[in-house]
C-alpha cells in the first residue's frame, strides 16, 4: 500500500507539519560550486547523464516498445497552461522539436529515466553542465512513479486540478522512521518542484559525510514526451494561489524564469 501524503498548509512562512526545515522559501545560502564533487561527477559519467531543462541531469534508460492509443489531447501541453489557454486551431507540426517519429495519437506504454539534482549550482539551473539544487515547478500529463536511490530533499506538489489549489510538501530520503519517502507518486496534471537538502544522521543533524543530491528513477505511465510537459510561469502561479502574495512569495523561487 502506498504511503499516505502529507497535506501542507502555508502559514507564517512554514509548510506544516514541522520539522523546522519545512520552510518552503529559498535557502538563504545556495552552494555555488563551479564543479561537481568527484563522487557525483562519477555518477554523471558512469550513467551518461546530460543536463536537463527542469534543472539537474537525466538519462532515459527504458522506453517500452508497446505503443498504446494516447489518452491525452492532440495539442502540446505548452499551449495549455493556467495562464495560456489551448489554441483551438492548433495543428500538429512533425517538424517541431519533438522526439523523432513522435505521433501525438500514440504513446509508449511507459518510460523510465534517471534524474539527478545536486547541491552544486555550477551549471546555472540546467544549462552548461546541469548542476542545480532545485527542480523547477512543472507538470506532466502522465502518472510518474519516483524511486529514491541516494540523497535527500523536499518535494512540493501543487494540485492544480483541485479548487482551491492544494499545496502538498514532503521529505524524500532514507530516514523512513521519521516519515521520509523512498517511493512517491505524482499524478498527471499536478505541478511538482523540488530542492536538495543535507543528508541527516540518525540524530537528526547533518553529518556532512555525503554529497548533497537527490538521485532518483522516474517511471512515467504512459511514456514521457516533451509534448506532454509544461512549466508553471509566474502568471500561472498567481492564478493558482488566487493572488495570495504570501503564498506566491514562498513558491516563486521554484518558478523557472523565461530566457
Amino acid at each position: 500500500m502506498a504511503a499516505s501524503s502529507t497535506t501542507a498548509t502555508i502559514k507564517d512562512n512554514l509548510l506544516f507539519p514541522p520539522p523546522p526545515h519545512s520552510v518552503i522559501t529559498a535557502p538563504q545560502v545556495l552552494p555555488k560550486a563551479s564543479l561537481e564533487p568527484a563522487s557525483i561527477q562519477s555518477i554523471i559519467n558512469s550513467l551518461s547523464l546530460a543536463a536537463f531543462v527542469e534543472g539537474g541531469y537525466m538519462a532515459e534508460t527504458d522506453r517500452n516498445t508497446l505503443e498504446i492509443p494516447s489518452p491525452f489531447p492532440l495539442y502540446p501541453a505548452t499551449t495549455f497552461s493556467n495562464s495560456n489557454p489551448a489554441d483551438p486551431n492548433y495543428t500538429f507540426d512533425p517538424e517541431c522539436s519533438y522526439r523523432p517519429g513522435f505521433d501525438p495519437k500514440k504513446r509508449n506504454a511507459s518510460t523510465t529515466i534517471y534524474y539527478l539534482l545536486t547541491g552544486a549550482n555550477g551549471g546555472k539551473d540546467g544549462k552548461e553542465g546541469g548542476g542545480s539544487p532545485k527542480g523547477y515547478l512543472h507538470r506532466n500529463r502522465g502518472r510518474i512513479i519516483h524511486t529514491l536511490h541516494r540523497g535527500r530533499g523536499r518535494y512540493v506538489v501543487l494540485h492544480a486540478d483541485e479548487t482551491p489549489c492544494r499545496v502538498e510538501s514532503f521529505l524524500v530520503g532514507r530516514n523512513v522512521e521519521k516519515g521520509e519517502k523512498m517511493q512517491w507518486i505524482v499524478e498527471g496534471g499536478k505541478y511538482k518542484g523540488t530542492f536538495v537538502l543535507p543528508v541527516e544522521d540518525p540524530d537528526g543533524e547533518g553529518d556532512g559525510k555525503e554529497d548533497e543530491m537527490i538521485f532518483i528513477s522516474e517511471t512515467t505511465v504512459p511514456g514521457w514526451e516533451v509534448f506532454d510537459h509544461d512549466f508553471l510561469d509566474r502568471k500561472g502561479l498567481e492564478m493558482l494561489m488566487e493572488g495570495d502574495e504570501e503564498k506566491i512569495r514562498q513558491l516563486e523561487w521554484l518558478v523557472k524564469k523565461e530566457n
